[in-house]
Order: structure tokens, then sequence, then C-alpha cells
């Protein structure tokens, strides 16, 4: 694949690359590049994940060397889980189920553990230095990558760690790439700042879209875009906000019929960010509305800026479009819903996961 094919890869169906440059330039020195992930196993798979999954895809697709980071401790220190550690791990094995289904095959990314990093003394070495490179209220104002607003840092120190230990995991794993939602975009940012003073790795930060919550969401003035993003975004932990890969065909369709859709506009849309950021991120996909003659008669779309143009025209109406976009998803989540119930095993972790899932 030559440089444009693995430049398209890596940044399609994303919000921004910080640097754009600096990503071509190491892309042009044809060494093998590193790149990562981190997530919280913290609960059942929503949809809304789909978006950083479809874009591991991407990246093994591109050629770079891609960890998927299960950052168990950090969770822990989150509250996640009532702070089962033993519980939080099987929560990593669902989620490394589910990459297996969307289509990122066993072997072609190395799935690591927050264990596999904190069991070494040189990452807490590591953490030490970059921390006397960062101030407390720089920290504070970071919170926002775990869900936590800065004065939750009041009554657990340990939550001041968390920011600290994901720069610490990039400089360790010695990341050329940190792929993550926007939502750790101060993180990322925080990452690249220390790497400068401690002379290391400055990474290239790739982020992708929040997919809003199925309410919707409303301005809040004077509260910051990242703040606002938090409380907007589907989540697990608002179970009504979001699809899970469990949910079954009807219940897939109930939520998506409730949700917030409306007439002719796309920003905060969250079945348009559906279409748009899920459904249309896979190559060769299109959407079938099929509706009566009377309402436009049937109509295929075969890209995202087609649906969107109707839309905002008003030539498709929010119904015909919810009922679309619902069987797409109901057919993209059969199978991963199919791969984890179909196991026993996995279907008992399931269930003590969704009756243990906590904010």
């Amino acid at each position: 694949m030559d440089l444009e094919g693995r430049l398209e890869l890596i940044t399609r169906n994303t919000v921004e690359v910080v640097t754009l440059d600096e990503l071509k330039s190491k892309l042009e020195t044809g060494e093998k590049l590193k790149g990562y992930i981190g997530y919280e196993p913290s609960g059942i798979v929503h949809v809304g994940w789909f978006v950083w999954m479809f874009k591991v895809k991407d990246m093994v697709e591109a050629g770079i060397d891609f960890k998927v980071l299960a950052a168990t401790w950090h969770a822990y220190i989150n509250d996640k889980l009532g702070g089962d550690l033993n519980l939080i791990r099987g929560a990593a094995r669902v989620v490394e189920r589910v990459l297996e289904a969307l289509g990122v095959p066993p072997g072609s990314v190395k799935y690591v553990y927050a264990e596999d990093l904190v069991s070494d003394v040189d990452y807490w070495s590591l953490l030490i230095r970059a921390s006397k490179m960062a101030t407390l209220a720089r920290v504070k104002r970071a919170l926002t990558i775990m869900g936590r607003r800065a004065e939750e840092a009041e009554t657990d120190f340990s939550k001041l760690i968390y920011p600290l230990m994901q720069v610490t995991d990039i400089f360790y794993m010695d990341l050329d790439i940190a792929l993550g939602g926007l939502d750790q975009r101060k993180a990322h940012m925080l990452a690249r700042d220390i790497a400068e003073k401690l002379g290391v790795k400055k990474p290239i930060a790739v982020h992708t879209p929040i997919v809003t919550g199925l309410r919707g969401h409303s301005r809040m003035e004077g509260v910051e875009a990242d703040e606002a993003a938090m409380e907007a975004k589907m989540s697990k932990s608002k179970p009504e906000s979001a699809i899970f890969v469990t949910d079954s065909d009807d219940e897939i369709r109930e939520k998506i019929r409730k949700a917030y859709c409306p007439p002719r506009q796309t920003e905060g849309n969250p079945v348009i960010e559906i279409a748009r950021y899920i459904l249309f991120a896979r190559p060769g996909f299109k959407l079938h509305v099929d509706r009566p003659q009377k309402y436009g008669g049937p109509v295929t779309y075969e890209s995202y800026s087609e649906l969107e143009k109707d839309y905002l025209e008003g030539r498709l109406h929010p119904l015909d479009l919810k009922n679309a976009v619902a069987d797409a998803l109901i057919e993209l989540v059969r199978p991963v819903r199919d791969a984890l119930l179909g196991d026993k095993e996995l279907a008992s972790l399931v269930r003590e996961i969704e009756s243990r899932v906590t904010r």
C-alpha cells in the first residue's frame, strides 16, 4: 500500500490528527510505526465504541503495529464495576471478543493489560518523572478524560494519578500514535507537552468523533466543550442513551424509534451520527430506505454525503431515517451479540457485568 493509501486509512472518519504533518513525515520514513488505544473495561460494549473499533481495523490495515490496552487499573481508580478487578479483567475479555466479531482478526493486534505495565518498576519511575513536568492544575483539568470533573479529585486522590498513568502508558510502550475519542484530547496534549520536556518520543494524536447519546443534548452555558460532550455522549452508565451489543432486535428498534432526531438537523442528532460514524464507516456500505411511493418511494444512499443532503433539505423524514438505521444497525450488531451470548462462559460474564455497572 502506498503512502497516500495508508494516510487515508489512518485519518478517515476522524475529527483531527495532531499533527497531520508529523504523521506524514513518520510514514515517509518507511519505519514500522507503533500505535495504541487504551480503554476502560467497565461494562458492556455499546455501539458508540464501534467508532474506535473500526479505526483499530484501519490502523492494522495501514500497517501500524497496534496495541489495545485494557486499562484495568485505570478502571479501578475510576470506580468501575464496584472496584472488582477480576470482573474488570473479565470485561476486557468481552471487548476482545467484540473486536474479533467486528472483523479484527486474532493476532492482528496485541492485547495488553495494565498489569503488564504497572508490574515493572521502570513504569513507575517514568510516571514520577512525567509528574515532575506537570502542574497540579494541568492534571486536574485533564480529569474529564475519565468522565470526571476536576473537583472530584478532592475526595479521592487516586483520581489525580489517572491522567499521569495514561501519559506514562504512551511513553512506556514507546508509541508513535495514540488513538482515542475526542474526549481523550487533554491526556494526549498533556503527553505531547511532557514528552518535549522529558526528551522522549512525542505521540501523534488521532481523535475519533464521539457519538451523541440517544436523548440528544442541549447547550450548557458556562460549561467547557469537553464537559458538555462528556454529559451528552452515548454512555454505559446511562442505559437509555445507548445501544448495547447485547440488545435484542426489538430493543434496538425501540431505542432508535425513541431517539432524538430533529428534522433537517444533523448536528447533535444521534441517529444521523450512527449512520455517519458507524454505518457508513464500513467500506461499500449502502443505506436502503424502504418507504411508500407517496412519501418518495424506496431510496438507497451510497454515501453519507447523499444522505445528509436529503435530510437537511427535508426530502428524508426522520421516521424513515430511523427505520432504515435501525435495520442496518441490527444487521451489524446481531453477529456480535450471537458471538457473546452463544458462548456460555461469556454469556455468564455478560450477565454479571450488567448487574454491576456503575458510573
